[in-house]
Order: structure tokens, then C-alpha cells, then sequence
């Protein structure tokens, strides 16, 4: 009997699958973090440093997947095309609601107007945040990164002349808070061990109406995470057994963290998101896209009438501006 040898095929792995197998590599590899990101959101966990900042970027990781989903697209990867489409549709149902305004309640009680301002170690311009409180006659101004410099350089702006009383903490850098009102002041203690960085003070709106305010500022987590979680947690919860409670300043968060999703729970709303204004950015070190971190949270008892972000120059950060409507 005689067995015929036949010759074993040899497969042989051409330049173009070759190349095909690595764009498809490229796209999905691409795609890992996103999905992380995505999953992280989803769960409601910021995790470290690192995904804190990450987190941040959460609106522009929307673009960059539908722009990798277009892409695989044209390139035939259907399934990889597929799943970028899904975390673009995810990541959209997630953020584009804050492009929408809320109905407001029709309140017919007197109208606050906040503005908050970071001054990077009191750097911002004093005559320009001066200018801001003028025009859009400001109640109460949150400041932060307020340096002893600074004040004196406000002072020369002619800021207490306008709103002549305040809780100043002003410190070297980025540690220095103060309020400044039109109407008188009471220092509270509403934010725990870190009051002196977040003071806070009642104020007297005069026919028996008081508001408390907080001047917001936790650690920038990616100096100190842990600080971050500590001093938000420290702020107030707004309820009804107080007086109407607004937190305003620099929160070095967004909307897309959990630790700034926990401080709305508390009875607060975001003036920004209520009037679909949360997606525009107020911070950026020149690096990374404007972020949304700067905030006027207001009791959830209030009416948002007015919300601005107002360009400082000086700072890193630009100014917002609320007009709060009290309840009878």
C-alpha cells in the first residue's frame, strides 16, 4: 500500500491583514479608556487622582467617541464601531440634559445675586470682579485663593465701598476665603474643620429674611484627594429647619463626579444645570479643555432666575454670577 505525501499548506499572513489586524488593534485600544471612564461615571465612583481629573473631561470623551465610532465606521470595523456608538449614546444621555433649562417655581420673595470668583493666589484682576458687582449688582461674592494683597488691592477698587461687610480669611495662595455683602454679616460655622478655608456667615436681607452663605473651596484633588473628599464633605446640608443655605465658589468638581452629585442630594440645586448652562467650562491651566468646576449651589427651595460665566482675567478661573429667587 502506498501512502502519497501531500504537502502541508503553509498560511502565510499577507502586508494588508497584517495591517488590518493592527488598526483594528489601534481603535480598540483607543477605545479601552474611554470605556472606563464611562464605566467609572456609570457607577459613580472618581477613584484616584488620576480618573478624578479624568472624570472632568467626561463631555469631551463624548466627542472623541463618536469621532472613533465615524472613523471605524469608514474603516468597515463594524463591531468596534458598534461599541464606540454605544459609549457616545451613553456618554450623551448622561451629560446632554444640562444643555436643557428646568421650569423654574414662581417665587415671590426677594431675589439674591450671588457671584463667586477664584483670584489664583490674588491674582485676578480686582477691578474687573469691582466691575462685575457694579453691573450685575451683586448681593453676596464669594472669593477664593484670596491672598491679604488682594483685599488691600480690592479695597483700592472700591469693593467694601459697594459691599461693606465681610468674613475675610485671607491666607498665602490658594488657601485665603472671604465673603463680601451688601447686607450685614454673622460669621457661622457651617463647614467643619475646614471653616477657615470655607467660611461661611448669615445674612441679614432686612423684613425678617436671612440667608446663610458658604464660600467653597475643597483641596484640588489632585494636590491632595483626600483632603478633596474631607472638606466637600464638611459642607452644610440645606434643609428646613434653616435658613436658606447657598454654596458658592470653587468646588474642583463637576457635575460628572459623585463627590459633587452627593452635595446636590443634600438639598441643593446647581444654578447652572437649572438653567442649562452647565456645560460651559470655567476652568483651564491651558492644557486641557475648559472644565465646569466653579459652581452657585442654592437650596433646592429657591428659583434660579439668572446664571453667567464672566471672564477674569488674572485668574484661571472665570467668575459665575447667580440671581437666586427666594421663597415668600
Amino acid at each position: 500500500m502506498v501512502i502519497e505525501e501531500r504537502p502541508v499548506p503553509v498560511v502565510r499572513r499577507t502586508r494588508g491583514g497584517t495591517r488590518a489586524t493592527l488598526v483594528s488593534g489601534l481603535l480598540i485600544a483607543a477605545l479601552v479608556p474611554f470605556a472606563v471612564l464611562t464605566a467609572l461615571r456609570l457607577v459613580g465612583y472618581d477613584g484616584n487622582t488620576y480618573t478624578i481629573a479624568a472624570l472632568a473631561l467626561t463631555p469631551y470623551a463624548g466627542i472623541a467617541t463618536l469621532i472613533l465610532a465615524l472613523l471605524a465606521l469608514g474603516l468597515r470595523r463594524w463591531w468596534t464601531a458598534a461599541v464606540a456608538l454605544v459609549l457616545t449614546f451613553t456618554i450623551a444621555a448622561m451629560v446632554l440634559p444640562r444643555a436643557f433649562a428646568n421650569e423654574q417655581k414662581a417665587l415671590g420673595g426677594k431675589h439674591v445675586r450671588v457671584l463667586a470668583s477664584n483670584m489664583l493666589g490674588g491674582r485676578a484682576d480686582p477691578g474687573k470682579i469691582v466691575g462685575y458687582v457694579k453691573e450685575h449688582q451683586v448681593d453676596v461674592l464669594s472669593l477664593t485663593e484670596m491672598t491679604p494683597e488682594a483685599v488691600e488691592a480690592l479695597g483700592r477698587a472700591g469693593l467694601f465701598e459697594i459691599l461693606p461687610f465681610h468674613v475675610l480669611h485671607p491666607a498665602e495662595w490658594a488657601s485665603g476665603s472671604g465673603l463680601v455683602s451688601r447686607y450685614p454679616l454673622t460669621p457661622l460655622k457651617l463647614s467643619g474643620d475646614s471653616d477657615a478655608k470655607q467660611p461661611s456667615a448669615s445674612a441679614d436681607l432686612g423684613d425678617g429674611v436671612r440667608i446663610e452663605v458658604v464660600a467653597v473651596h475643597p483641596a484640588a484633588p489632585m494636590w491632595d484627594r483626600h483632603a478633596w473628599v474631607a472638606e466637600a464633605k464638611d459642607l452644610p446640608y440645606a434643609d428646613a429647619e434653616h435658613d436658606i443655605r447657598i454654596l458658592a465658589g470653587d468646588f474642583n468638581a463637576s457635575l460628572d463626579h459623585s463627590l459633587f452629585r452627593e452635595l446636590l442630594t443634600r438639598g441643593y440645586v446647581d444654578a447652572a444645570d437649572q438653567l442649562g448652562k452647565a456645560l460651559t467650562g470655567t476652568w483651564t491651566n491651558g492644557m486641557v479643555p475648559p472644565v465646569p468646576i466653579d459652581h452657585v449651589l442654592a437650596d433646592k427651595r429657591t428659583a434660579i432666575a439668572d446664571f453667567k460665566v464672566l471672564e477674569t482675567p488674572g485668574s484661571d478661573h472665570d467668575a459665575v454670577y447667580a440671581e437666586i429667587v427666594l421663597p415668600s
